[in-house]
């Protein structure tokens, strides 16, 4: 009696998906979505290979999908939502390929996965945690000390932070935004709201905002926890008019989206590129020069899958980012000038309609807010 073969593909969660690419892990993907869905947002890693065939073209049959993988090899189904992969999956595996997956939940799923990494341990027995959105490239905070956690740059997925912080024994006291947002949804009040926290956001950002708000500027001093943990705002201007870093225990500079690991941020996304140019400037090459270069520089976001280090944690000494960043080594202002306005990647998906939300004057659904967010954040100047 012949034995049967089980010809049903497996399922890949986003967070299996991260930690394999994480892992620094070989991985073949075959992404069925259209040619300009692909082109415009796919799913990357130092050792990922991917193969695109819109889903259409196998409709009638997976012979060029099985004629353009290689044999030996894992293979990782992806579309947009997981019915498209999980067809073309199970296609492959009755044809006879062994090792295929689909991804649960689709490129969906991918976008909204928030991986928590410790950066480091704080005085007093608190810490310092990155949730790395590697498929939005999106990047939020956590600071634990005493029960009590702060979270900056928070994303709507808040139900994950909550938990986290419950998971850590702390309670979630305040919630801050480094500048008003235009690549994904704010989950900062929303988190307030339902953890009786105080949100905070820099008032030049809310001049249009419809709800209450406390004043993120310099000189207001946030403490987090019995053993007080200091989160000191700077004033550093030039993505937005508002945006402020802040500086966390003396060492970590979160920089929000002016400084990258690999880039710095634009000025367009709100429409006064020529008009916030100086600001951007001085901020980089003055306020930031007149800092620690011991510190810590932790972004709100990375543009590429090579900004992220050990484990996932993308951060960089402030020193090395003044030797090494392109864009903190333009020395003459009328080139700074182009490089930030001129010939830039194409502005986020959806940004106007963000801020609009952000500011509360629009109130979309949850599956409206899934697409207004889809694709890379593109906040970085060189991110194209």
């Amino acid at each position: 009696m012949t034995a049967s073969v089980n010809t049903n593909p497996g399922v890949m969660t986003a967070k299996e998906l991260t930690r394999r690419i994480l892992a620094k892990e070989e991985l073949l993907i075959l992404d069925v979505r259209n040619e300009s869905d692909f082109n415009d947002w796919k799913i990357e890693g130092e050792r990922v290979d991917i193969v695109n065939i819109p889903y259409f073209d196998l409709l009638d049959g997976v012979d060029e999908a099985l004629a353009r993988l290689p044999e030996g090899k894992e293979v990782l189904v992806v579309c947009a939502k997981e019915g498209s992969s999980q067809f073309v999956a199970e296609q492959l595996a009755e044809a006879g390929r062994t090792g295929v997956s689909y991804l649960e939940g689709g490129m969906k799923s991918w976008s909204e996965h928030l991986e928590p990494v410790q950066i480091a341990e704080l005085n007093g027995g608190g810490a310092l945690y990155q949730f790395v959105r590697i498929g939005k490239g999106c990047l939020s905070y956590m600071v634990v000390s005493g029960g009590e956690a702060a979270v900056i740059d928070t994303p709507r997925m808040t139900g994950i932070l909550e938990s986290f912080a419950g998971e850590q024994g702390a309670v979630v006291k305040h919630t801050l935004d480094t500048h008003l947002h235009a690549d994904h949804i704010s989950g900062g009040k929303a988190l307030a709201e339902r953890t009786g926290a105080a949100y905070w956001l820099p008032p030049k950002d809310a001049e249009e905002v419809t709800f209450s708000y406390e004043r993120l500027e310099e000189g207001r001093k946030i403490n987090v926890g019995s053993t007080t943990i200091a989160i000191e705002p700077v004033y550093s201007p030039g993505h937005t008019i508002g945006s402020t870093s802040l500086i966390i225990d003396g060492k970590y500079l979160l920089t929000g989206d002016i400084l990258f690991v690999e880039s710095i941020g634009r000025p367009d996304l709100a429409g006064q590129a020529e008009d916030w140019v100086d600001d951007l400037r001085s901020t980089l090459y003055s306020r930031y020069k007149g800092l620690s270069e011991d510190l810590i520089v932790l972004p709100a976001h990375f543009g590429k899958i090579s900004e992220l280090g050990e484990d996932g944690k993308v951060m960089a000494r402030l020193a090395d980012l003044f030797r090494h960043n392109p864009g903190l080594n333009i020395q003459d202002e009328e080139s700074f000038r182009r490089t930030v306005t001129e010939n830039l990647p194409p502005q986020p998906h959806a940004y106007q309609e963000i801020r609009q939300a952000n500011m509360g004057k629009i109130h979309p659904t949850e599956e409206e807010q899934r697409e207004m967010e889809i694709g890379p954040n593109r906040c970085a100047v060189h991110d194209k």
